[in-house]
């Protein structure tokens, strides 16, 4: 007869029980690779050990993170001890850890950087030979999951952006082994077969580092190098660096961010475009205004009347500068008479036929020189005297030199 039935709860309870006596699981050291690792706001981090063939779910609580000596990184391969714990809710076991020490890289962080050298050394990661992503894209192929978040945050985004670009969704497989097959030939088809196709977008939303490797595999990276039609990579979040990230043309942080440097705003073009009209219109109204005026300066009834105009103005300026030139005309004339009258008085003033006629008289000795002081003169030296009317010609007799 077989044992009492027990309830989940028992059988759960009964299982811890044995994870938690049990001398090996209670104290276990386990090598694998990090997987799907989370830091939680707690400060507790979450995440799986994995080989070849099998994954154990790990939890680290936070003080003991604080006393690691080596960092957690997506793809390293750790030893991690401590003990099999079962929480019986859920009916699911973890390791819960105490102590974790780096043993190495992973397999596939080694792969990643080998595939890397390889590929760069080839010059697929050449700065120069990347395409111009196009400013204007009319039709663009995404290719991606066709019912995973990546392509509802893509077409959202664009839809939101651009009512003029044409969105083709090119379904494939982003994860697992198929995955890569199928991204590459998707890119091949699209160059092939596609003639109308701008620009691609290829990429996936977040992940561990097993389930973004499509995007690490060789054959997904020299399809995109010898695409013709540019390659945004949207891999996984800003964190995730995958190897179509270094072959692509443009490297986008996330799907959305691909979605928003794919196409340009068109309502922000429209109202550019208003505003280029706007002032064209006020730039052609000013040029049409400036050539009615040039005609209406060529009519020859406009012609004459503008000429009429001038010469009336010119003859204004003729009229007034006459007066002003006579006006001053006039006060010189009278300025010089002034001045001649000045000059007559001061000469008259000094005109020794003028002193004469006031009783004043002139001595000269017979040469003709002017006699001042008496000391000059000799007895019986004749003189000759020039009075107002008439000459007299005399003889000193006496000489008075006081």
């Amino acid at each position: 007869m077989g044992l009492k039935p027990v309830t989940v709860s028992q059988l759960n309870s009964y299982i811890k029980r044995i994870l938690q006596t049990d001398p090996i699981l209670g104290n276990v050291s386990v090598v694998g690779e990090i997987s799907n690792l989370k830091f939680h706001s707690s400060g507790h981090v979450y995440f799986s050990l994995k080989d070849e063939s099998s994954k154990i779910n790990c939890f680290l609580a936070a003080g003991n993170l604080a006393k690691l000596s080596c960092e957690l990184e997506e793809g390293i391969e750790i030893t991690a001890s401590g003990y099999l714990y079962l929480y019986e809710r859920g009916g699911s076991y973890s390791l819960n850890i105490r102590d974790i020490e780096a043993s190495g890289q992973g397999e596939l962080a080694v792969a990643f950087e080998r595939l890397k050298r390889k590929l760069e050394k080839e010059g697929l990661f050449d700065p120069g030979l990347k395409k111009a992503i196009p400013v204007f894209p009319k039709r663009i192929a995404v290719v991606t999951s066709g019912t995973g978040a990546a392509i509802r945050d893509i077409l959202k985004i664009i839809r939101n952006k651009n009512d003029y670009v044409d969105v083709l969704v090119y379904p494939v497989l982003v994860q697992g082994p198929q995955a890569a097959g199928e991204i590459s030939a998707a890119i091949d088809d699209l160059n092939e077969n596609y003639a109308d196709i701008d620009l691609i977008i290829t990429g996936r939303g977040g992940g561990s580092m097993e389930e973004l490797w499509a995007f690490n595999e060789e054959i997904v990276a020299r399809s995109i190098f010898r695409s013709r039609i540019p390659v945004i990579s949207a891999v996984g979040h800003e964190i995730d660096i995958t190897i179509a990230d270094f072959v692509a043309d443009l490297r986008a942080e996330t799907p959305t961010a691909a979605a928003e440097r794919a196409v340009p705003d068109t309502q922000e073009l429209r109202t550019y475009l208003c505003s280029l009209k706007e002032e064209l219109d006020r730039s052609l109204h000013l040029i049409t205004e400036t050539a009615q005026n040039r005609l209406e300066r060529l009519n020859p009834q406009s012609f004459a009347r503008d000429i009429q105009s001038c010469i009336v103005m010119e003859q204004m300026k003729a009229d007034h500068l006459l007066q002003e030139m006579q006006e001053l005309l006039k006060a010189r004339i009278l300025s010089c008479r002034t001045q001649i009258d000045i000059l007559k008085e001061t000469l008259e003033a000094s005109n020794p036929g003028a002193i004469l006629a006031r009783g004043y008289s002139v001595v000269t000795d017979e040469s003709g020189t002017i006699i001042k002081n008496s000391a000059d003169l000799t007895a019986d030296q004749r003189i000759r005297i020039e009075l107002a009317k008439g000459q007299v010609e005399a003889q000193v007799t006496t000489i008075r030199k006081d």
